[in-house]
């Protein structure tokens, strides 16, 4: 019942993984001979038809193939002898936005990231592409392009994409320096002191040699912070001086940050609350200036740290909250488990003790959830507020509310530090409700919950194994897990796995 050309472009788009834009369709599932406009003028055709899913994301219109009517358009596009060539300019085509946009992304998070949102499922298939076809300059060139994204959603699924194309090859001097910078990154946000620092001196190595100083001002400053995770205070400091004399020279906004950030937390760890403040002070001004929401979230986390630990309570809790806003905004999990700890802390402080117990869990949950640790020198702090509030609150009411954090989503444990209202439901548990999967990524789920493999659920739902590969990465990455033992956890909670069958 198909046109020709109608049957040329539902089997090429087959090629994406996930949603899909105007602009995508245009880029990659051209077809020869035929103006772009009457190429565009056929997907409206095919919704109509009911071949092709029409959706609003963030207020942007997007499509996507049915995941059956996808393999059966890929069995033609393999037909076709397509397959190549559609394959082929899909990896280029998002390699080549990643080139566009990857060096601006910092100043304008919020816009890219929901366009990674958007597109992720997309970005994962030509990683993996790049990975099984050895094709480790593009793929690194990708995966750090899209750097932000594992930064504030998926630092575990940034470390496993790293590490799998730093082993496929080295790739270009520039990717390979930003791939052993952006894993030595990840490390530190999960507070890994073993992980951090090689892929760091690897990063200053290749810095060196390029004799690029903003960068290596950039890693020396990371390595600093790193030495300093691992209990190397001698090295920490001359790492640091060194970035700052860089950094001086190399006259670069991301070189500055770096170093102040170094600086506030070598204060952090040295017991040194006057340079953190000053450090952070200025890190403030700076970001604000330039219009980095993310240094100015991590200038704020590090400015109302020092008010907390210089007992300026009120001062202490303004700029945790400004910069849980941004953390909000930006979806960074683990500046959000930071700052709910936090705000555990200034609550304790200010005699809301079941306030702060619960914030303790609602973190605890996340922090689980993101595969990080507690940095040394908040664990002392933590510690203490916990002993005060069992003191004032009892040690039965303070881990019933610390239970009851815990069964928080993301969203209402951040309104609850906010002092927003929230409502909350008993369908929803700890990283997510249920109501955030879909029919079928709940299907996926009950069935990781039951033990099966990847291949297993594929065969039971008749489903692809790249395609339940996709669905249980989205379905980590909406509910903040790691690891599919958390999926089946969650589903296991008090008794909701016939309440996910039913979505």
């Amino acid at each position: 019942m198909l046109s020709a050309i109608e049957r040329v472009m539902l089997r090429r788009l087959s090629v994406f993984a996930g949603r899909f834009t105007l602009e995508d369709v245009e880029s990659i599932c051209a077809v020869e001979g035929v103006p772009a406009k009457e190429t565009l003028d056929l997907l409206p055709s095919l919704v109509d038809k009911s071949l092709v899913i029409k959706e609003e994301v963030t207020g942007q219109a997007c499509y996507r193939l049915h995941e059956t009517m996808r393999e059966y358009a890929a069995l033609k596009l393999r037909e076709a002898d397509e397959e190549e060539l559609l394959q082929e300019r899909f990896t280029d085509y998002y390699w080549s936005c990643g080139q566009r946009a990857g060096p601006h992304a910092r100043y304008r998070l919020p816009g890219w990231l929901e366009w990674m949102e958007l597109e992720i499922d997309n970005i994962r298939a030509v990683l993996g592409r790049c990975i099984s076809q050895g094709d480790s300059a593009r793929g690194i060139d990708l995966v750090t392009s899209v750097a932000w994204y594992w930064i504030t959603r998926a630092t575990t699924e940034g470390v496993q994409w790293v590490d799998a194309l730093l082993k496929s090859g080295p790739g270009n001097p520039l990717g390979q320096f930003w791939a052993y910078f952006l894993r030595g990154f990840l490390a530190l946000l999960k507070a890994d002191p073993a992980a951090a620092p090689p892929p760091l001196q690897e990063a200053v190595r290749v810095a060196r040699a390029m004799d690029h100083p903003a960068l290596l001002a950039q890693a020396l400053s990371l390595a600093s912070i790193a030495a300093n995770l691992a209990g190397d205070s001698i090295a920490a400091v001359r790492l640091l001086e060194e970035a700052a004399s860089v950094a001086m020279k190399a006259d670069d906004y991301e070189a500055r940050i770096s170093v102040l950030q170094a600086r506030a937390l070598g204060g952090f760890f040295h017991g040194d609350i006057d340079a953190v403040r000053d450090a952070a002070s200025e890190g403030v001004t700076l970001s604000r200036k330039v219009g980095d929401l993310y240094g100015l979230e991590m200038m704020l986390v590090n400015l109302g740290s020092s008010a907390l630990l210089s007992t300026d309570i009120e001062r202490a809790k303004d700029l945790c909250m400004e910069a849980l806003r941004i953390a909000r905004r930006l979806d960074d999990r683990v500046a959000e488990y930071s700052l709910l700890d936090y705000l555990g802390c200034v609550a304790a402080a200010s005699g809301q003790g079941h306030l702060a117990g619960r914030l303790f869990g609602a973190a605890e949950t996340i922090r689980s959830q993101a595969g990080a640790s507690v940095f040394p020198f908040l664990a002392p702090i933590l510690a203490q507020t916990e002993e005060s509030v069992v003191g004032a609150i009892g040690r039965a009411k303070f881990e019933a509310e610390v239970g009851a954090g815990k069964r928080l989503s993301r969203d209402e444990a951040i309104r609850l530090a906010l002092g927003e209202r929230i409502q909350t439901s008993e369908t929803q548990i700890q990283g997510g409700g249920v109501e955030n999967l879909g029919k079928r990524e709940a299907d996926v789920a009950r069935l990781v919950a039951e033990g099966l493999s990847n291949k297993q659920i594929g065969a039971r739902l008749f489903i692809s194994e790249r395609t339940v590969d996709s669905h249980v990465r989205t379905i980590l990455n909406k509910l903040g897990f790691n690891s599919r033992a958390q999926i089946a956890s969650w589903v296991g909670a008090s008794g909701r796995s016939g309440a996910v069958a039913e979505i």
